[in-house]
């Protein structure tokens, strides 16, 4: 059966070697670099295999994109304690949404609304979320997402750019980015918060697009893999204003 690899990073600033993957089902690790040719030093090796080779990377490379755990730290968390975790952090909570539709959006009157109109009122005081948004802003806090959008959009894509109007008024930073800029930058389809630099949590939704359920990583190495793809993404995606902008001229 073909391996499915995650990218985990790099120390290298082009599209080359060396490189750590990981096998998601496995847990395994693969490592890319430049292979090791000297017959003199390939002699001084032990347990090398027949049909084995040697790669030859930088120490920073397995220091920094490596797994430092035998396992994975992570454990499946309830609604409640996923929630706790908005009350918890300190200084940001940034979101990575990169899925076409979410099921838990199309409940309700407002999805009906814009199905039916295509717009959405933009009052900030609509439900509890967002008064919890605007008293963590007014504390100093961030909140950030950056959402993937395709090209066309999707329905539910169109959904959440209009209603952003309303989570950016209470407080938050909504970014987006198209698609086609995500894959050629290798960000994942992964879907995750980030609290802090320090805790993921990752979403498992369903074929149906519902959620259902969320993982709670503390490796360190996985925080500093997704801190990276925040920081790809947060630097190549655009505010909503420009982004509508964006999509008005690619219709």
């Amino acid at each position: 059966m073909t391996r499915r690899l995650r990218f985990n990073g790099t120390t290298s600033d082009e599209d080359e070697c060396p490189a750590v993957h990981e096998d998601v089902d496995t847990g395994e690790v693969i490592v890319q670099g430049s292979p090791l040719t000297s017959p003199d030093e390939i002699g001084q090796l032990q347990h090398l295999s027949e049909g084995e080779v040697a790669v030859v990377v930088p120490r920073e490379l397995l220091v920094d994109w490596t797994p430092k755990d035998r396992t994975r730290r992570a454990r499946v968390i309830g609604r409640d304690e996923f929630s706790k975790l908005f009350d918890k952090f300190e200084h940001t909570a940034w979101r990575l949404e990169t899925r076409r539709r979410y099921a838990s959006d199309e409940r309700g009157d407002r999805w009906r609304q814009f199905v039916e109109t295509g717009a959405l009122d933009d009052d900030p005081q609509g439900s509890d979320w967002f008064r919890a948004i605007a008293d963590r802003v007014a504390a100093g806090k961030r909140i950030e997402r950056v959402r993937l959008v395709d090209d066309p959009p999707t329905v539910g894509q169109r959904y959440l750019l209009e209603s952003a109007k309303r989570n950016i008024a209470a407080g938050e930073d909504i970014r987006n980015l198209w698609r086609a800029d995500a894959e050629r930058l290798r960000l994942p389809a992964e879907d995750f918060w980030l609290f802090d630099s320090r805790i993921v949590a990752l979403m498992h939704f369903d074929d149906d697009d519902r959620l259902m359920h969320v993982e709670l990583i503390t490796e360190p190495s996985e925080v500093v893999r997704c801190s990276r793809l925040r920081d790809a993404a947060w630097h190549h995606a655009s505010e909503r204003r420009d982004f509508l902008a964006k999509l008005e001229r690619a219709d």
